[in-house]
């Protein structure tokens, strides 16, 4: 169904496409970023997109309310890595299943620099909601900003002006 424009916050919970199906929640921009990875995860599965840049911040509410009333076989999330936007699909994935208190089938995607997909335990994305565990793992762990910085546009310029300026990005 990845011809569908169907989206998580326009389908009804209950919406008999959804019933027992395997679904894939694909933040919307990914069709244009990387329309192959859409296509071979989307394959025999009901996709929908979402773009809370776009979309009410009830997609929370509503992720749970799909699942608890369509009952899918399973869920797979896939954004786009870096999007603060696209992070958000993750975390309601997440949330819905704290919601429903139980573990759902679900896995979690994301799409570097437009072209690998990669896959992201729950865990991650449960981390990424507590900075302070980040700054903690950052610290523990400075190296990993070389390799933001190969990914990273907005960390590369930060860098460039700092350095002009002699001065460190963790102070």
């Amino acid at each position: 169904m990845c011809s569908s424009d169907a989206w998580v916050w326009s389908t009804w919970v209950k919406a008999p496409l959804l019933k027992g199906k395997d679904i894939v929640i694909a933040s919307a921009c990914l069709r244009f970023v990387n329309s192959e990875v859409l296509e071979k995860l989307g394959r025999d599965k009901v996709v929908l997109f979402a773009c809370p840049e776009r979309e009410h911040p009830a997609l929370y509410g509503k992720i749970a309310s799909m699942i608890r009333s369509s009952k899918p076989r399973s869920i797979t999330v896939v954004t786009i890595d870096g999007s603060p936007h696209c992070f958000q699909l993750h975390a309601a994935a997440n949330e819905a299943e704290y919601i429903l208190g139980e573990k759902l089938n679900k896995k979690h995607y994301v799409v570097v620099d437009g072209k690998e997909l990669y896959e992201i335990s729950p865990d991650a994305i449960r981390i990424a909601r507590y900075l302070h565990l980040v700054e903690k793992l950052l610290r523990e762990n400075p190296g990993i900003l070389t390799e933001l910085e190969k990914h990273s546009l907005e960390y590369k310029q930060i860098r460039k002006a700092l350095n002009n300026n002699n001065a460190s990005p963790l102070s």
